[in-house]
């Protein structure tokens, strides 16, 4: 290979494939070699950009795990390594061309061919420019990949997904329901992913209203929730996941998710929630209504009373205050409903005063909010959540 500065000679690889219908449109499952599967491919690290309220996040693989790699890389040398789930990676339509193979009569297969991928060296614009080594971009399997890099045993096949010319919020589509369905994967990373999409979806209002309580100044969540699952660098005092928050704002939105996303990236309209329904999905119609900024008011109103009414517990850092932490929050959000309910319909936004003047009728001070009183775990925040229904005497029907 000839390698001047961005340019080299053409390269290409071809391999044979089999191509796949399903609803989500065509696919490639091919069998390539590892060390040229290797050598095609590269992984979008996630990385931050920007610090504005709503943070711009580009690529959807998780950081590679050099632990887990080298665990894998041995692996691969016993005599029964076997890697039999495939890898999935998306190839732009200009690298890929397919050569269908000849039937016995004559006429060309419509399934069952050979693909050969080539880099792409005379765009018009020499940043559309793909190296050899950038053709396939990894959605899952960067860990194995990364394994196979040295390998030097014997023949060692991988059968690999290849999808051609598929967007960015497809990419991250596929990437986030292998994740959640097939492996333990980070949920924070799985939720931050549906920010990538195009359509709206409950997930998405949850994420977007996360970050934006965790990004903006003022905010009582201000920078205390833990993008991606994980401690943010340079940061001190994050308590909560985004994988929490999201979860138990969904609640409030949908019980069926997944459903509703499929409906809104058919086009389809969601129903208005009937006078039942919404007693106990209190921000669906206005997530119906795309009144994703009035969800956002109310949980910050009603989070800023919590902090005027107990100040010193939601600002406890260490151990033996639990408040701020996920029982705390839970048994916080849990109650959110009958309070809200009790304050207003479905649809308004109560007022932080509101709020404040419910929350001053619980007989809890700041000292309360310890281990002890309120364990860690589903016990602690259950027991929250029955005291603050009790003291305030909220209908919780």
């Amino acid at each position: 290979m000839i390698v001047t500065a961005d340019r080299e000679t053409l390269l290409s690889i071809s391999f044979p494939v089999v191509r796949i219908r399903q609803p989500i449109g065509d696919f490639f499952v091919a069998k390539i070699e590892a060390r040229p599967l290797y050598e095609i491919t590269w992984v979008d690290i996630r990385r931050i950009g920007g610090e504005r309220p709503f943070e711009s996040y580009l690529g959807i693989q998780r950081p590679l795990d050099e632990k887990r790699a080298e665990e894998i890389r041995q692996y691969v040398h016993t005599i029964d390594a076997t890697f039999p789930t495939g890898i999935i990676v998306a190839v732009s339509e200009v690298c890929a061309r397919m050569a269908y193979n000849t039937l016995s009569d004559g006429s060309l297969s419509d399934s069952v061919g050979t693909m050969t991928l080539s880099n792409y060296q005379e765009p018009e614009d020499p940043k559309d420019r793909i190296l050899f080594g950038n053709i396939a971009k990894v959605l899952d399997g960067q860990h194995r990949i990364a394994a196979l890099k040295d390998y030097t045993g014997t023949t060692f096949e991988l059968n690999v997904t290849i999808f051609v010319g598929i967007d960015v919020p497809d990419q991250a589509a596929i990437f986030s329901t292998v994740n959640k369905t097939q492996t333990r994967v980070n949920k924070s990373l799985v939720y931050d992913l549906f920010a990538l999409s195009k359509s709206r979806s409950p997930e998405r209002t949850c994420h977007e209203i996360t970050v934006a309580l965790d990004s903006t100044e003022g905010s009582p969540f201000y920078k205390r929730i833990k993008r991606l699952g994980v401690a943010t660098e340079g940061r001190f005092g994050e308590t909560l996941s985004q994988a929490n928050v999201v979860d138990m704002l969904l609640r409030y939105i949908s019980t069926n998710p997944e459903l509703d996303r499929d409906d809104l990236k058919r086009g389809r309209r969601l129903p208005l929630a009937n006078s039942q329904e919404v007693q106990r999905l209190i921000f669906r119609n206005m997530f119906i209504q795309e009144r994703d900024a009035e969800i956002a008011n109310v949980v910050w109103n009603y989070f800023e009373a919590v902090v005027k009414r107990w100040p010193s517990a939601w600002s406890a850092g260490g151990r033996g205050m639990m408040l701020n932490k996920t029982n705390g929050f839970r048994g916080l959000m849990r109650f959110l409903r009958p309070a809200y309910l009790h304050l207003g319909s479905p649809g308004d936004v109560v007022s932080v005063e509101d709020f404040l003047r419910l929350l001053r009728t619980v007989k809890l001070d700041d000292t309360s909010f310890t281990v002890d009183k309120f364990k860690p775990g589903s016990t602690g925040e259950t027991e929250l959540y029955r005291t603050l229904v009790q003291d305030t005497g909220v209908d919780i029907s």
